[in-house]
Formats: structure tokens, C-alpha cells, sequence
């Protein structure tokens, strides 16, 4: 059986989320956006919750990597954080999940170390891919085991805060790629293809593009900020 690094090898993958705030949020139309994405040409799927999750992989032939983004008042990390949220993603068994890998303090004080060993212990079936802020955490990921990782939250995290994955031509992508061995994933305002192309020039594995295809929000917010003032 093809694995999902196999199928997403040089390829795009299109992130299709909505928060609760957003007016696409629904599982019915995050499939809706996964099949666009399918017909579009996308190699595999990035899904948040359980319910996303589902509805995407009854719609869609693709793979999906999945996560499940809640708030603990006692930790910034946020993806993937517990035990709990790989149980529950587990239930749709996708593919892939995403885990944040980053070296903020854990809810409850459980070590990324531990969550990694636990899921591989009860299903090791399913692929890793560690979102990661800087490349010590990128490196701590490849020692940990995750099959991948991916540059999602560099610019997300308190040491990371203001930067972009486009920045110096792709700078912190390119220092990644050099800094491990394992499949490293662009993603992170990846905003057009000629960016995507060159995130695979520069050795990422693969690209994962969201907000530039999936958010309508964003994307009329992007073009009404060129519009001329009215003053």
C-alpha cells in the first residue's frame, strides 16, 4: 500500500479549515472544499477536528492529515496537544496527524516525548508530522520519531512571533531542510504558486497551502486592502 509521504512527494496539499468564527465553518462544506481541492489537483488533505475529518474522507479518495486545534488555559500549544485529541482524531483514522511540536509546556504536563511513544504504542499505523516554530524543535522531532515536519508555526510562537516563511527567499524553509533528514513540509502564507514552486525548488518535500485557496475571507481582504482609500 502507498504511504501518504509517498503520495504527497512534490506535491500540493490543501488545508482546508474553518474556525468556529469563520462563515465557511461546517463540515459539510469543508468536504465540499476537499472535493474542489481533489479536482483541482491536490495530492492529499489538512483537516481540522474529527467531524472535518469525516466528512472530508467520505467525500474525497485523497489522504487526509488530520488535527484538532483547542484552547488550554494552561499551555500555548494548541494543535494536536493530548492524549485526548489523538483519541478522538484516531476514531476517523486518517492518514497523518499533525501534532505541534514545539517546545512550549504541554497541557497537563505531558511531554511531546510521551504523546509521540503513546500514539505510536496504540497506532502505528499512522504517520507524524511535527509542526514546528524553529529548527531545534525540527531536529528534536526527527529524534523523537515523526515521520515529518512541517514549518507551520514559525511566526506562531512567542520566539517566532512577526516572522514569515517567505522571508530572505525562504530562509527559515532552506535552514530546515538542512538542519534534517526526514520530509520537510512548506507551509505557513504560502500565498501563490510561483511561492509554492519555490518552496519545492528549495527542497521542501511537499506544500501545504490553506488560507490562499480555502479562506474566501482572506483572500477578499487581501484585494480590498489595495483598493484605493477614500480619503
Amino acid at each position: 500500500m502507498t504511504s501518504i509521504l509517498e503520495k504527497i512527494k512534490g506535491k500540493l496539499v490543501v488545508s482546508c479549515q474553518a474556525l468556529p468564527d469563520e462563515p465557511l465553518h461546517s463540515p459539510f462544506i469543508m468536504s465540499r472544499m476537499a472535493l474542489a481541492a481533489q479536482q483541482g489537483g491536490a495530492a492529499a488533505i489538512r483537516a481540522n477536528s474529527v467531524q472535518d475529518t469525516e466528512a472530508i474522507m467520505e467525500t474525497v479518495t485523497l489522504p487526509v492529515i488530520a488535527l484538532l486545534k483547542r484552547d488550554y488555559p494552561d499551555s500555548d500549544v494548541y494543535i494536536t496537544a493530548t492524549k485526548r485529541e489523538v483519541e478522538e482524531l484516531m476514531q476517523a483514522n486518517p492518514a497523518m496527524l499533525a501534532l505541534d511540536a514545539t517546545t512550549n509546556p504541554r497541557p497537563g504536563g505531558l511531554t511531546l516525548k510521551e504523546l509521540v511513544a503513546w500514539t505510536r504504542q496504540n497506532w502505528p499505523q499512522v504517520k507524524l508530522m511535527a509542526d514546528i516554530a524553529t529548527a531545534e524543535e525540527a531536529v528534536q522531532a526527527e529524534s523523537l520519531g515523526f515521520d515529518c515536519v512541517g514549518t507551520t508555526l514559525h511566526g506562531y510562537t512567542q520566539a517566532t512571533q512577526g516572522k514569515k516563511l517567505f522571508d530572505n527567499d525562504f530562509a527559515f524553509l532552506r535552514e530546515i531542510v538542512q538542519a534534517v533528514n526526514i520530509p520537510v513540509i512548506a507551509e505557513g502564507n504560502v500565498e501563490t504558486p510561483e511561492m509554492m514552486a519555490r518552496c519545492l525548488a528549495l527542497g521542501a518535500y511537499a506544500v501545504v497551502v490553506g488560507g490562499a485557496i480555502t479562506r474566501p475571507r482572506q483572500i477578499t481582504q487581501r484585494f480590498a486592502a489595495q483598493l484605493p482609500s477614500d480619503s
